[in-house]
């Protein structure tokens, strides 16, 4: 396909007011460790690389299910400067991002560049609890293991269901440490903030200490897609840092019933028309109560799949994309423009940012032609 395939397709620049810059960061080589991608307000610079969409040919072959990608391999940039330097303006507010099943760090550029074109710095996690269709860590040879050099880099791909496994257990082990990825992710950027020298194993050329006193630790959310929208009840749950969850297109089915009576931050479910289903939803109202119901939101936005919130929807043309529920009937740049809107007038309405995002306060309550209030499913009474 090589570079033919750039023919109006690509992820979009971001519209905010900043120019964003990302690098990736892994403290701790072993498993154990955390593994994140950093999206950033930057200092403009002409001559800036952009990184590939997809990192290294090791996430290729982790992309089960989803063969066509192997057409991308060195064809799509992310609109961002890599390492780029960052851009001093006072303290952003943090934003973790957990990507869903099948996915990794880099598949969300279009809605993480965006925050971090909005004034926020944006995390976005690797998980490594085998629900990535590929990632990696490292080991040492047995031979001096205290010298970096002799780290040897170790892939994990996704893990199938076994013949005759019961799928909940895997799932509900895998959100439970999925939400301690995000929170141990959280606690490095909080270590950073405070300018402790934390070893990045990854050696970029980004400079980790102009982050020191950059965040607004105040000010953070938690955000992701499908299962990272169960993984955002679950932070959320298990730490009260986080002030508010945005969870998009969320795939219930992980989390433990009780969790339900413990969330006590607000919550923004934005659905797609086309993933929903009623016992799905109707776990997600069980979220609301007489306290907190009018902090919990949910808006669906026509004419969209499940893809619609990944890059993907950028990446493919319309009839493949259809073919591959990639793409669904809406304009994809709409679409992404809609949720990332909705999601700014949302953070800054439970941030308490000082910000003019509150122009899109309509687009919570499904104030559009192109939204749907609550939801578009036939809900179980």
């Amino acid at each position: 396909m090589g570079n033919s395939c750039s023919n109006n397709l690509g992820i979009p620049p971001a519209k905010g007011p900043n120019a964003v810059g990302c690098s990736d960061f892994m403290m701790d080589h072993t498993v154990e460790g955390t593994f994140f991608r950093l999206y950033y307000p930057c200092v403009v610079s002409d001559n800036a690389e952009k990184p590939d969409w997809i990192p290294c040919k090791g996430y290729f072959y982790g992309c089960y299910n989803m063969l066509f990608l192997v057409f991308y391999k060195g064809s799509f940039k992310i609109p961002a400067a890599l390492n780029g330097s960052y851009k001093q303006n006072g303290k952003y507010p943090v934003v973790i991002f957990s990507h869903g099943l099948g996915a990794f760090r880099t598949l969300y550029s279009a809605i993480c560049t965006e925050l971090a074109s909005q004034g926020f710095i944006v995390a976005s996690v690797e998980h490594r609890d085998e629900s990535a269709s590929a990632t990696y860590f490292y080991h040492q040879k047995p031979q001096e293991p205290e010298k970096d050099e002799n780290l040897v880099e170790e892939w994990m791909y996704y893990r199938s269901l076994k013949p005759g496994e019961s799928e909940f257990p895997l799932r509900n082990k895998q959100v439970k440490q999925r939400a301690d990825e995000c929170i141990k992710a959280l606690d490095t950027l909080i270590q950073i903030n405070a300018g402790k020298n934390m070893e990045n194993v990854l050696q970029t050329e980004f400079d980790w200490t102009t982050l020191e006193n950059s965040m607004d630790l105040c000010r953070i959310a938690v955000m992701g897609h499908s299962f990272g929208g169960a993984t955002v009840v679950e932070a959320l749950c298990k730490d009260v840092n986080f002030k508010c969850g945005i969870a998009l297109d969320a795939w219930m089915f992980p989390l433990d019933e009780e969790i339900y009576v413990r969330v006590k931050q607000p919550i923004f479910f934005i659905n797609s028309e086309k993933f929903q289903w009623a016992g799905n939803i109707s776990r997600m109202r069980k979220l609301d109560s007489s306290s907190t119901s009018m902090q919990r939101k949910m808006i669906t936005i026509k004419g969209t799949v499940h893809q619609s919130f990944p890059d993907f929807t950028f990446l493919t043309g319309n009839w493949i994309g259809k073919i591959l529920k990639l793409k669904g009937e809406i304009d994809p740049q709409v679409g992404i423009d809609l949720c990332n809107r909705a999601s700014l007038a949302f953070l800054q309405r439970h941030l308490g940012l000082d910000k003019d995002f509150n122009q899109w306060d309509h687009l919570i309550e499904g104030k559009d032609h192109n939204l749907i209030p609550g939801t578009n499913v036939t809900e179980i009474s």
